[in-house]
């Protein structure tokens, strides 16, 4: 597949080295171009963006393992519908989700990436610190579940932000040819949030029942404190890309791939609506396959550890350390494979992989089997799931131009994201008063994949477009 971009007389300096041939009087912007990419930077910024999802998803899986075995009793005492209420907090903070993609997306897109992204970690790693904080119900009544509601609600207006804006920095970094390996550590960091948060929830979840009801569940909130201070070192340390700055010094830039009215020149939410709305709705559709994971997750965890299932929690727990502990080693290599081959063949047979293996899995779990929990875990998470994990992170970024990256990969994937996390609560709903009866919660998650692998069916490959022309309207593939 080649990419033919319409000609444009200004544009020799924003081609990059791989775009067309520099001119033979040696122009200095065209040399400069041509020269080897500062793979520091980008590494740089691939670590940072691991870090951040570290933090988020350490917080995100903490959360989702609190509800599903504590929160009930914590918060929602002598309620019948504990274990309900508890599932229906961790899906609260997806309906903040859009409003602060918006309003992050818009800061990131007009006054930089890093700045947006260290504000994202300090208000994730604060709400979740102050969680830990809380009182109980029975301390202080219904002020109790209503504080975890606001700080989830900011866990969640955090969280619209920080993968969109890791993906758009370390995209814009990266050199021609590399982009989903780089990119693909923006989502392995979410592999190890989930080692971390359940290397830590193992022994909290060992203490007796009254220590976990009172502090127990406390400490790993407390200790996401170190991976955000860490985090903000790093953080503190990243380069806004090149390709970002020259577009804000210059309207004229090349950068900037589409037409936009004054309104738009201001806001990218109404540039992305207007020239790109197509694509931010297939990003909301290919991110119903995050659907999975939480299911894999949350709901997998609540429903294999209930009183008519019967497996531990500690081999639960195990489960989902092994099986994103090989998933983290895996999509890197995923990540190389789509920068030879392209996204799609990685996103689209993955997703259909898991609509297969989700059934298997929750067949697997019914058994009591541990061994063949543990392998039906390891083909639906570390294989299938990691290949569209991987590939995301660049799939997306590449459907916009570098002044609405920021805002139309965050809108889209939190719009996408909501489904996946109410979709814990929405499974422990269908299954009724059975708690056995997993088969309709496999058909939610089977039909998600298949909308999210039909959805990047209708996407163009770019993994051959130059970094420059990602977006344009005048650009054609063969």
């Amino acid at each position: 597949m080649s990419t033919i971009a319409a000609p444009r007389p200004t544009d020799a300096a924003d081609a990059p080295a791989s775009g067309r041939p520099g001119h033979p009087d040696g122009d200095p912007m065209q040399v400069q171009t041509q020269q080897k990419p500062d793979t520091s930077k980008v590494r740089r910024a691939a670590a940072a963006s691991f870090l951040g999802s570290m933090l988020e998803y350490y917080d995100f899986y903490i959360y989702g393992a609190a509800a599903a075995l504590v929160f009930g009793r914590v918060f929602f005492p002598g309620s019948s519908h504990g274990a309900l209420l508890a599932l229906a907090t961790f899906g609260v903070a997806y309906v903040a989700r859009p409003v602060g993609a918006v309003v992050l997306g818009h800061f990131g897109d007009r006054i930089g990436r890093k700045k947006v992204m260290l504000f994202t970690l300090v208000l994730m790693g604060a709400s979740t610190f102050l969680i830990g904080c809380i009182p109980s119900y029975e301390e202080i009544g219904w002020l109790a579940p209503a504080l975890l509601v606001l700080f989830r609600l900011t866990q969640g207006f955090s969280a619209a932000g920080e993968q969109s804006g890791a993906n758009s920095l370390t995209l814009e970094h990266a050199p021609e040819g590399r982009r989903a390996f780089f990119c693909s550590w923006t989502l392995s960091g979410t592999q190890g949030g989930f080692i971390l948060a359940s290397l830590v929830f193992i022994p909290v979840a060992s203490f007796n029942e009254e220590f976990l009801a009172t502090w127990g569940w406390r400490i790993p909130f407390w200790a996401s404190a170190f991976v955000l201070l860490l985090a903000y070192v790093l953080r503190r340390k990243l380069e806004e890309p090149e390709i970002f700055v020259e577009g804000h010094k210059n309207d004229d830039d090349a950068a900037r791939t589409t037409e936009a009215t004054p309104a738009a020149d201001k806001m990218p939410i109404v540039e992305a609506l207007q020239n790109q709305w197509r694509d931010i709705l297939r990003v909301i559709l290919c991110a119903f396959i995050a659907v999975t994971g939480s299911i894999f997750s949350i709901f997998g965890l609540a429903f294999a550890t209930s009183d008519a299932v019967g497996v531990s929690e500690s081999t639960m727990l195990w489960v989902a350390i092994t099986a994103n502990a090989i998933a983290l080693g895996i999509q890197p290599f995923m990540g190389i494979l789509a920068d030879k081959i392209g996204r799609k063949p990685m996103f689209i047979g993955g997703t259909l992989g898991c609509a297969v293996f989700v059934f298997v899995y929750f067949h697997a779990i019914m058994t009591g089997n541990v061994g063949l929990i543990f392998l039906t875990a390891i083909l639906l998470t570390s294989i299938c799931y990691s290949a569209p994990n991987a590939i995301w992170p660049s799939f997306y970024a590449e459907w916009f131009n570098t002044r609405v990256r920021y805002t139309g990969i965050a809108v889209g994937t939190q719009i996408g994201f909501a489904l996946a996390g109410f979709a814990p609560m929405i499974a422990w709903a269908l299954i009724g008063d059975s708690e056995t009866n997993w088969l309709p919660v496999a058909i939610l998650t089977a039909v998600c994949c298949v909308v999210s692998a039909g959805a990047a069916m209708t996407a163009t490959e770019t993994f051959k477009t130059p970094l420059a022309r990602l977006g344009a309207r005048d650009t054609v593939t063969a």
